[in-house]
């Protein structure tokens, strides 16, 4: 799927925990042709972003594309770090109504499915919003349009009413530089200023449960535009207008960096009354300029009570609308970067690393023939004792595991990934070892097999 930015744009002008989860996986990076490479995993549910998070009152989210979520490693990911969800595209209005008065649910379906099945939130993104707008919008009069919006939020809201936490309501209504104006669009042009407390009026009557937002970008810091935000959060507030939570994109680079009233800003919004959400968090760069970045904008989102939670833009560097940037926490292998330690330590997480109740997966091809090889995972306990382990192995397509033993392997629906869990084998002393093997038919594919994290309790 060619992606847009996240709002939408083609291009930025600012750019040059969950209880009942200790168990779930995350795949890691690809091991190397040979030889042999330690995985560590933690133990408690704190070793995740999502149950960090959720230790501190906040929810930790990601933006998540549908067509991705075959893909094993993206939904292991997912389902094993981040606790709640926003569909990426699949709820914008030219992707659930092309076509006026036709709607097509299936793919937001699809991910509001899997974050229900998993306990996840759900944030809705977005109902009004001048971009990846159908074109029969655009084309429409005033009383057409108004009805058409209108139409739009109620039938939306009501398909995932009682499913969704929060609603982007209204996106970027407003223009970038000093100005501080509204930005031209068919909403504001044809329905004039007021068509925002419309919007968020309508969709008040729709869904009493769900959480109100405005959500825009270039505002993580006290400006011109940021400043006409607040005053119409003011305003409405003052006026009883139904908002409950304003979203910050924070997309930050070396050009446009956290700045450094970042925490002021938030806090001076929630002073109006409302939450505040980062919602589409991503931070090109790499190393520990990264990770700085991303730990100021947790701490600061800690020490605003207000602040209830953070969704980075999406799951792996491979598939961000930035990749080029790599701006967030998983590399295109799915491995951990610094930036991602950083998070974790920031929210009072710990990533385990051999410490107590914790242990290691070390994979090494045993012997290979023509079409096929077997492989061995050693396990090996940390500085305490452990009574199971969990270990995921993915083999690359058309490869196939044709045998197993000394451990007891589940199979994803595709085939290609196993979750091995101990048969006799799962009590360990600290520092003692054990191994399953497995014997793979490799029909043309010479590829490693992936083994994930160690989970341990």
């Amino acid at each position: 799927m060619v992606q847009t930015s996240p709002g939408g744009l083609s291009a930025r002008p600012h750019l040059p925990p969950r209880t009942g989860r200790a168990l779930s996986l995350v795949m890691a990076g690809v091991l190397a042709m040979a030889g042999v490479i330690s995985l560590a995993g933690p133990a408690e549910a704190v070793g995740t972003l999502g149950d960090a998070a959720a230790a501190k009152g906040r929810y930790f989210g990601t933006a998540v594309a549908a067509n991705h979520l075959g893909e094993a490693q993206y939904a292991s990911t997912l389902d094993a770090q981040f606790d709640s969800v926003t569909p990426e595209n699949e709820m914008k209005w030219d992707a659930i109504e092309g076509t006026r008065d036709s709607f097509n649910f299936a793919s937001a379906d699809r991910i509001v499915d899997h974050a229900q099945s998993r306990g996840m939130k759900v944030r809705g993104h977005t109902l009004v919003w001048h971009s990846q707008l159908p074109g029969w919008v655009g084309g429409l009069g005033t009383a057409d349009l108004r009805t058409a919006m209108n139409n739009h939020i109620t039938q939306v809201m009501t398909h995932y009413k009682g499913k969704i936490d929060s609603w982007d309501v209204v996106n970027e209504a407003y223009q970038d530089g000093g100005s501080g104006a509204r930005r031209s669009s068919p909403f504001q042009d044809k329905l004039g200023s007021g068509f925002i407390e419309e919007a968020f009026r309508t969709a008040r009557t729709v869904d009493a449960g769900a959480k109100l937002c405005y959500n825009d970008y270039n505002t993580d810091g006290q400006n011109a535009k940021s400043n006409a935000v607040y005053a119409m959060v003011k305003d409405f507030k003052q006026r009883g207008v139904p908002i409950d939570c304003v979203g910050f994109q924070s997309h930050f680079n070396s050009n446009s960096p956290v700045p450094s009233d970042y925490r002021a800003n938030l806090q001076r919004f929630a002073d109006l009354g409302v939450d505040v959400q980062i919602t589409e968090l991503d931070i090109e760069g790499s190393g520990s300029a990264q990770a700085a970045s991303y730990a100021a904008v947790v701490n600061a989102c800690l020490a605003v009570s207000r602040c209830t939670g953070i969704t980075v833009w999406g799951v792996t560097d491979k598939y961000s609308w930035r990749s080029s940037g790599t701006p967030l926490l998983f590399d295109g292998n799915y491995s951990r970067k610094p930036a991602y330690d950083a998070v974790l330590a920031a929210l009072g997480g710990s990533t385990g690393g051999g410490g107590t109740g914790s242990c290691t997966a070390a994979f090494t091809r045993t012997a290979t023939w023509n079409g096929g090889y077997n492989g061995e995972v050693t396990i090996k306990a940390g500085s305490a004792a452990i009574s199971t382990w969990t270990v995921p192995v993915t083999v690359a397509s058309p490869q196939k595991v044709t045998a197993t033993w000394n451990g007891a392997p589940t199979w994803d629906t595709g085939g290609n990934v196993m979750t091995v869990r101990p048969t006799y084998n799962g009590n360990l002393a600290a520092g003692a070892s054990t191994s399953f093997g497995f014997t793979v038919s490799t029909n043309g594919s010479t590829s490693t097999p992936v083994v994930g994290s160690c989970t341990a309790s």
